[in-house]
C-alpha cells in the first residue's frame, strides 16, 4: 500500500478561500469604504482595503478659492470635527500673516474645539457599541451629542458645516446667553458621559468582544504613523496640545489619557477618558473667558505674503497638519492636509489578519475613521 493510501484522509482536505466584499454600502464601514476580505471559514486570511469612494478633491479645490472661502472645505473633510478642522486651517493662514487672534476668540475656539471632541467621541462610543453588537449605547450617546449640536447651532447658525472660525478670529461673537447655555450643557453632558461610561465600558460581553482584539505594539503603530487616541492606546503619551502647544492650551490643567495593550478596548477607553478631560478644559476656559473683540483687524481680502507654512493640531482622531503655500495672491497656491484617519487606516490590513469576520468589524470601528478626511 502506498504512503498516500495510508495517509489520514483529513490531512488531504484542501481549504478554499472565499472572497468576501465588506462595503462600500455596509453600515459598519463608517462611510463609503470597502474591504475585500479573503476568508477561510470565519477567519480572515487577508484583507485589501479600498478607499476613494468619497473623493472630492478638496485640496485641489482650495487652489481656486479665496483664503476665507477655504474654511468651508475643511468643514467637509472630517465632518464630525468641523470646528477642529476650521481651526487648524485658520491658524496656518494666521501664522503666515503674523496675525494674533484676540484673547476672547482664543477662549471660544478652545471651548468649541473641546466640545467638538466630546461630540465626536460620543458618536464613536455609540457606533462602536453597535459594531460590537450593543444596541442601547447609541441611544444614550446620541442624546448627549444632540445637546452639543444644539449649542453649535445657537452659536454658528448651523448644526454642522459651521464656517464660524474666520482668519483672525470668529465670524461673530457668541450669543449673550452663552454662559448660561454652557453651564446647563456642561452639567447635562457630564451626566451623559458618565451614563454611557457605566453602560458600556465594563460590560462583560463588550469587554469579551473588544479586549485582546486588534492589538498592535507601539513600534508598529509608530511605523504606520498612528496618532491620537490610537497611538495613546499603545502607551505613548503624545498629544499635539502638549507636544507642540498652540492657542492658550498651556494655561489649562489637563491629563493625557493613555492605555497599555493597544487593542480595541484600549482605543475605546482612551476616548472615554478624553471626554472627561475635555469637559475639564472647557470649564477652565469658560471661567477665564474675557470680554473684548473676537476678530483681529485683518483685511477682508486676505493676501498673505509669499511663503509656506506647516501647522498641526490635535483633532478627535489624531494629529491633523496643514501645509500651506502662498504666492502672494488672494488664493492659496497649494494646500496639503496630513489627515489622522488616513494614517490610522493604513494599519488595517495587519490588524484584521487572522481575526474573525465579526472581529474585523470591531477592529475597523475602533480606528474611528471619517472617510471625508481619508478621501480628501
Amino acid at each position: 500500500m502506498s504512503a498516500m493510501e495510508n495517509a489520514d484522509p483529513l490531512s488531504q482536505t484542501h481549504h478554499v478561500d472565499l472572497m468576501l466584499n465588506m462595503g462600500p454600502q455596509h453600515p459598519s464601514t463608517h462611510g463609503v469604504f470597502r474591504m475585500l476580505l479573503r476568508v477561510d471559514g470565519e477567519v480572515v486570511v487577508d484583507a485589501e482595503p479600498h478607499i476613494g469612494y468619497l473623493h472630492r478633491g478638496s485640496e485641489k479645490l482650495a487652489e481656486g478659492e479665496q483664503y476665507h472661502q477655504v474654511v468651508t472645505l475643511f468643514d467637509r473633510m472630517d465632518y464630525i470635527s468641523n470646528f477642529n478642522n476650521e481651526w487648524v486651517y485658520c491658524r496656518a493662514v494666521e501664522k503666515l500673516m503674523g496675525i494674533e487672534p484676540p484673547e476672547r476668540a482664543e477662549h471660544i475656539r478652545v471651548i468649541l474645539g473641546e466640545l467638538n471632541r466630546v461630540a465626536s467621541h460620543l458618536l464613536f462610543l455609540g457606533t462602536f457599541g453597535l459594531d460590537a453588537g450593543a444596541m442601547t449605547p447609541v441611544m444614550f450617546s446620541f442624546r448627549g451629542r444632540e445637546r452639543v449640536q444644539a449649542l453649535f447651532e445657537a452659536v454658528s447658525g448651523a448644526r454642522m458645516m459651521h464656517n464660524y472660525l474666520h482668519i483672525g478670529g470668529l465670524k461673530e461673537d457668541v450669543p449673550d446667553n452663552f454662559h448660561s447655555l454652557m453651564n446647563g450643557l456642561l452639567s447635562e453632558l457630564q451626566a451623559d458621559v458618565e451614563e454611557c461610561d457605566r453602560l458600556l465600558t465594563f460590560n462583560e460581553v463588550f469587554v469579551a468582544r473588544s479586549k485582546n482584539v486588534g492589538a498592535i505594539d507601539l513600534q508598529t503603530a509608530l511605523d504606520y504613523g498612528w496618532t491620537g487616541p490610537c497611538i495613546r492606546a499603545c502607551g505613548l503619551e503624545y498629544d499635539v496640545r502638549r507636544a507642540e502647544p498652540y492657542s492658550i492650551y498651556p494655561r489649562f490643567d489637563f491629563n493625557i489619557p493613555i492605555a497599555r495593550d493597544g487593542d480595541c478596548w484600549d482605543r475605546y477607553f482612551v476616548r472615554v477618558m478624553e471626554m472627561y478631560e475635555s469637559l475639564h478644559i472647557i470649564r477652565q476656559a469658560l471661567k477665564e473667558m474675557p470680554e473684548g473683540p473676537v476678530m483681529a483687524g485683518a483685511r477682508r481680502l486676505i493676501r498673505p505674503p509669499k511663503g509656506d507654512v506647516y501647522v498641526r493640531a490635535e483633532n478627535p482622531r489624531g494629529e491633523i497638519g496643514v501645509y500651506l503655500v502662498s504666492d502672494g495672491t488672494d488664493k492659496p497656491y497649494r494646500v496639503k492636509v496630513r489627515p489622522p484617519s488616513f494614517c490610522n487606516l493604513s494599519a488595517l490590513r495587519q490588524l484584521v489578519k487572522n481575526a474573525y469576520i465579526a472581529d474585523a468589524v470591531v477592529i475597523l470601528g475602533s480606528l474611528d475613521i471619517v472617510l471625508g478626511e481619508v478621501d480628501r
